[in-house]
């Protein structure tokens, strides 16, 4: 395209129209809105003679091949590269409506009354990267993945900017509602610590108080089993004095008797 738009900045008239002519039949250039910003091509609109070439320059930007059928008669006759390209495009925007297109549908929109024929010049888009997506024979219908964008037209900008001034005002929407559940998930998450940290608090102490009360048992255990032995000791002493008192006394009697 920038040698289309370096020659479209000398050349006038039918030099101009000559130039807007190769430009559609170009390979490769799908993509027009430069061209129509040079003020060469622009001053066509103001060439009876001309005019036309602008306006198929147009159709070619932002239109369709259907525009094209209606307004045949007064624009320029189309070469078998520029109608395969024009049909190539409306392609693209029949996709801007469904991603799912009919093949009888297609056939109708450009008027290819042949599959085969419909088939090969989809393919051909494909190739050229106009469109990427599948050919369903078998339910017989294209489905779109991605197209390449189009030029605007007049006015649709202004369109494009309410629809995304409506999406950023909705979007601001979503994310001060975001920020509200945050703020929710920020305090439920610092009460949830202050109760963490409680119960850990709780469960330091409810460790340290079985610690303490265990080792009382303990201690009370061994105490318990250091008298219960020592009264044992005290009983067998008592136990042992008394067994060598009786022997003392047997012991004296049978002196005395001999």
């Amino acid at each position: 395209m920038e040698a289309y738009l370096a020659l479209a900045k000398g050349a006038k008239g039918a030099a101009c129209a000559q130039l807007i002519s190769d430009a559609l039949a170009a390979p490769g250039v799908f993509v027009f809105s430069e061209l129509l910003d040079v003020p060469n091509v622009a001053d066509l609109a103001n060439n009876l003679v001309y005019a036309s070439s602008l306006r198929l320059l147009q159709i070619f930007a932002y239109g369709s091949y259907a525009e094209y059928q209606a307004e045949t008669a007064t624009l320029p006759p189309l070469s078998p590269l520029q109608l395969n390209k024009l049909k190539q495009l409306s392609i693209v925007t029949l996709a801007q409506s469904s991603k799912t297109l009919s093949y009888s549908t297609l056939q109708s929109s450009l008027a290819i009354p042949n599959i085969r024929d419909l088939e090969d010049l989809i393919i051909d888009a494909m190739y050229l990267g106009i469109v990427d997506g599948k050919l369903d024979q078998k339910n017989l219908c294209l489905r779109v993945e991605k197209a390449i964008g189009r030029d605007l037209k007049p006015g649709q900008d202004a369109i494009l900017f309410n629809i995304l001034d409506k999406w950023l005002e909705t979007s601001s929407q979503i994310l001060s509602t975001i920020d509200k559940q945050l703020e929710k998930v920020r305090a439920s998450d610092g009460n949830y610590i202050i109760e963490k940290e409680g119960f850990e608090k709780r469960l330091e102490s409810a460790k340290s108080d079985s610690l303490n009360s265990l080792s009382t048992r303990v201690f009370r255990q061994e105490n318990d089993q250091q008298n219960h032995q020592q009264q044992h000791y005290y009983e067998d002493d008592i136990r042992r004095g008394s067994g060598s008192k009786r022997s003392s006394l047997k012991g004296g009697g049978r002196h005395k008797k001999y």
